[in-house]
């Protein structure tokens, strides 16, 4: 076995690289950037949404609440709503009515 230091030198330097920096942080930037457009965006979206809709809501108005009760708004308070759905009346916490539902408008004859 004859190995000369020329035959040497080229085996140390044949070792592989390892991946650069940016090779290795691409990857979970990449994830984070995709959670934060499907579900963190979104779920902020939606939420400041609902609060909208809860600042605007009126005496009147046709709402659900979280439970499924389906009912007019009688009152509203700082923290509480009093829903009244056919002979009962509810008094919920505000944060439980979840959507505004369409009362059908009248038709009128002409």
């Amino acid at each position: 076995m004859n190995f000369s230091l020329v035959d040497i030198a080229y085996a140390q330097t044949a070792a592989p690289k390892g991946p650069s920096i940016f090779e290795t942080l691409a990857l979970p930037a990449a994830f984070l950037a995709i959670m934060y457009f499907m579900i963190l965006r979104p779920q902020q979206k939606r939420a400041r949404e609902h609060s909208q809709m809860l600042t605007g809501l009126k005496v009147g108005d046709e709402v659900i609440t979280s439970g499924g009760i389906v009912g007019r708004v009688r009152s509203v308070a700082d923290a509480f709503v009093t829903i009244e759905s056919l002979s009962s009346t509810f008094k919920v916490m505000k944060a439980n009515v979840i959507a505004l539902t369409k009362a059908p408008e009248k038709v009128q004859a002409k």
